[in-house]
């Protein structure tokens, strides 16, 4: 097996809210989407999806997906051409429903980043190098 990711699937228990704010906020062009259980978008590189806590404990047998999940899961890093970009995403996506996290700055390691957070608290970064 090569290690390489393929596909990340975020487990929400409010796939509707989820798949607005991914495609609404953030403009994400959904890929396919059965309106219940799983949401797929177009995403270039390494495929990007949502599904149920439901399906997941479903196909695993695992109950633990019964348990509300809580605090920081997952973080997902969103590319931007320049510090101006992040700052200019930022102000749109946090005017449309984004939580705002850390407006943008230039961190130590000397990328200019943005954090933001999704409805589930998932906190992610827009940056530019």
């Amino acid at each position: 097996m090569q290690a390489r990711i393929n596909l990340i699937t975020l487990v929400t228990a409010d796939l509707a809210g989820m798949t607005a704010f991914y495609r609404d906020v953030l403009g994400f062009k959904v890929k396919s989407d059965d309106g219940e259980n799983f949401t797929e978008f177009e995403s270039e590189g390494v495929r990007f999806a949502l599904t149920t806590r439901a399906v997941m404990e479903g196909v695993t047998n695992d109950d633990s997906f019964r348990v509300a999940a809580a605090g920081q899961r997952v973080e997902l890093a969103i590319a931007c051409d320049s510090a101006e970009e992040v700052a200019q995403v930022y102000a749109e996506i946090t005017a449309k429903g984004a939580r705002p996290i850390k407006p943008p700055a230039t961190m130590p390691w000397g990328q200019h980043t943005a954090f933001f957070a999704d409805p589930d608290g998932n906190i992610h970064e827009l940056f530019a190098e």
